[in-house]
C-alpha cells in the first residue's frame, strides 16, 4: 500500500486570515517502508513574513521571494499524491492550508476521507502524554538531534519513523509465518523401522504405586491437622 508522510511551513495558523503555505514536504512509504522517493518545494507567499513564523521555520520573506508560486508546481504536486492516504500531525491543520492553495489554483480540494492524524493516534496509544513531534521521537527512540528548527521535508522524514512505530514497527510484513510452499508441502514423515534388530524390545515402566508408597501416603494423610475434605458441612 502507499502512503504519503507530508508536512508543511506557513506564515501563521489561519489561511482564512490570509496565512500562506510556503513549504512543503512529501516522504513516500509502500507498505510501512520509506522508498527514499520525495516530494520537497518552497513557496512564495505574496506576502511578509511575520516574526513570530520566522522563529519557527526560518524562512525568511527574502529567501522566499524568488521562489515559485504554489500554482506554478500544482500539478507536480497533485500527480506525487496521485491517491494515497495522507498522514501529517495534528492533520487538520495541514490539509486546511494545502486546501486554501489548491482552491486559490482552482484544483479540487483534498479528499479529507484520506486524512490520517499522528496526534489523534498518539492521544489514543499514549493517553495524557505529551504529544508534539519532538516528545513523541523522544518516546519511541527517533533520533532528532539534528533538528534545530522546523522544516517541512525534515519533519515529515521524522514523521515517517514515528508513524512506522506507532503501527507496528519495522517488522510488519517480514514474513515469519510458515510460506505458502511449505503449507503446501508438508515435510515428508519419517519412516519408523519395524520391530526387530533395528528397533529393541523394552519392558513397560510401572506406572502404580508400589505397596510401600501406598502405606507412606497413608500415614502422610493420617497425619494432617482437619483435612479439608474431611470437613462436614
Amino acid at each position: 500500500m502507499r502512503e504519503i508522510i507530508f508536512d508543511t511551513e506557513t506564515t501563521g495558523f489561519d489561511p482564512r486570515n490570509g496565512d500562506r503555505l510556503v513549504e512543503i514536504g512529501c516522504v513516500e512509504l509502500i507498505d510501512r517502508r520509506e522508498t527514499g522517493v520525495t516530494f520537497h518545494a518552497y513557496f512564495n507567499p505574496e506576502r511578509d513574513m511575520p516574526a513570530a513564523a520566522e522563529a519557527v521555520h526560518g524562512l525568511s520573506i527574502q529567501f522566499l521571494s524568488d521562489k515559485p508560486l504554489f500554482a506554478t508546481q500544482v500539478d507536480e504536486l497533485i500527480d506525487f499524491l496521485g491517491d494515497a492516504p495522507l498522514v501529517a500531525h495534528n492533520a487538520p491543520f495541514d490539509f486546511g492550508f494545502v486546501n486554501a492553495e489548491l482552491a486559490r489554483a482552482g484544483r479540487p480540494a483534498l479528499d479529507m476521507a484520506r486524512m490520517c492524524c499522528t496526534v489523534q493516534m498518539a492521544r489514543k496509544l499514549h493517553p495524557g502524554a505529551k504529544h508534539s513531534l519532538d516528545a513523541l521521537c523522544t518516546r519511541y527512540g527517533i533520533d532528532r538531534s539534528h533538528r534545530v528548527k522546523h522544516g517541512a521535508l525534515l519533519d515529515a522524514e521524522l514523521l515517517a519513523h514515528l508513524y512506522i512505530e506507532m503501527t507496528g514497527g519495522r517488522q510488519i510484513g517480514l514474513g515469519l509465518a510458515a510460506s505458502a510452499a511449505s503449507i503446501a508441502a508438508p515435510a515428508a514423515a519419517v519412516p519408523v523401522p519395524p520391530r526387530g534388530e533395528g528397533r529393541p524390545f523394552r519392558e513397560p515402566r510401572p506406572h502404580m504405586a508400589s505397596a510401600a508408597e501406598l502405606a507412606r501416603h497413608a500415614e502422610f494423610v493420617a497425619g494432617l491437622n482437619q483435612p479439608l475434605w474431611l470437613d462436614k458441612v
